[in-house]
């Protein structure tokens, strides 16, 4: 997804002299096409995500149109504070790109997973977060956002070839993608995880069961009216994301399980556990907390049988 951000955004800046990019000293192999492009717009102002935010804060308020850059944990947690002090309390367009969600940066470490990003930023009002399964969907989500008003949080995979079977770079703010229709449970995933997912339906359709799959690829405004209309219709509805489990996809599905009374059940697949010391590739992490497509795939059978026991 880094490669068609750094396209598009490229791409957008000739016709919109007001967008620069500023990195937190990343972005070698991938951010070239807009610093090779635009030299004079780009901006590396080193190990300094507080600052970076600062400085596009005022940037913003200038009149400008900043994309800032790093590793997830440190484009939302390290400046958290200046986020919203700066972009969110004052409504200014000040775009926030974190690449590597999850697991993607596995061997790296505890600081480098980013596991609670879209919980702290969708928790922030007026930020919009948007989080494209596929490079297709990336690049169709910058397209129809970058020119919003106020900030924006963008959750970007580093993977730049696989896509989600019949997504096709679909992207509406505020709606949910659907990717598959199927009877018997509901499939629910946020980011890059979605390909899994795909294989995870293509798994249960082998024992006989259907499931129908949609993709939450953006929050404030979140997909209420369209995840509500789909819950309604189900018993079983499984979330699965590369994050805690609380804060993002899981929490909103749930949240509006239980604020309009459905009759469905929400199982959370995601993170449960704060980190241990054991790190290792993302296949690696995906096993150990429960996200591998086998785990997912026993977990949604465990479910589908409970609520057999239990409405018969």
């Amino acid at each position: 997804m880094r490669a068609a951000f750094a396209q598009t955004l490229a791409d957008l800046a000739e016709n919109d002299s007001r967008i620069v990019m500023l990195t937190g000293d990343l972005g070698y192999m991938a951010l070239e096409p807009f610093s090779q492009r635009w030299p004079e717009r780009f901006i590396n102002v080193g190990v300094a995500e507080q600052n970076m935010v600062g400085i596009a804060t005022g940037m913003a308020e200038a009149g400008l149109l900043p994309f800032i850059y790093s590793i997830v944990t440190f484009a939302t947690l390290r400046p958290y504070e200046f986020i919203r002090n700066g972009p969110v309390l004052h409504k200014l367009p000040v775009r926030i790109v974190g690449v590597g969600g999850g697991y993607e940066y596995g061997t790296a470490g505890p600081t480098h997973h980013g596991l609670e990003d879209v919980g702290v930023t969708r928790l922030q009002p007026g930020l919009t977060v948007v989080a494209p399964a596929d490079h297709q969907q990336a690049r169709s989500a910058f397209q129809a956002t970058w020119n919003l008003p106020g900030p924006i949080y963008y959750r970007l995979g580093k993977d730049d070839k696989t896509t989600v079977p019949h997504l096709n770079g679909s992207f509406k703010l505020g709606h949910t993608q659907n990717i598959r229709q199927g009877k018997d449970v509901l499939l629910i995933s946020m980011g890059n995880i979605t390909a899994d997912v795909v294989v995870l339906a293509d798994l249960l359709a082998l024992e006989g069961i259907e499931a129908t799959i949609l993709v939450v690829s953006s929050f404030n405004p979140d997909p209420t009216d369209d995840l509500l209309a789909t819950l309604a219709g189900f018993k079983v509805a499984i979330t699965i994301e590369a994050h805690y489990i609380t804060g993002g996809v899981g929490s909103l599905v749930s949240e509006i399980v239980a604020e309009h009374g459905l009759n469905c059940r929400v199982v959370r697949c995601g993170i449960r556990n704060s980190p241990d010391g054991l790190t290792g590739s993302q296949s690696y992490l995906y096993q150990k907390h429960g996200l591998s497509k086998q785990a997912l795939f026993e977990t949604t059978l465990r479910a589908l049988s409970k609520d057999r026991e239990v409405n018969g």
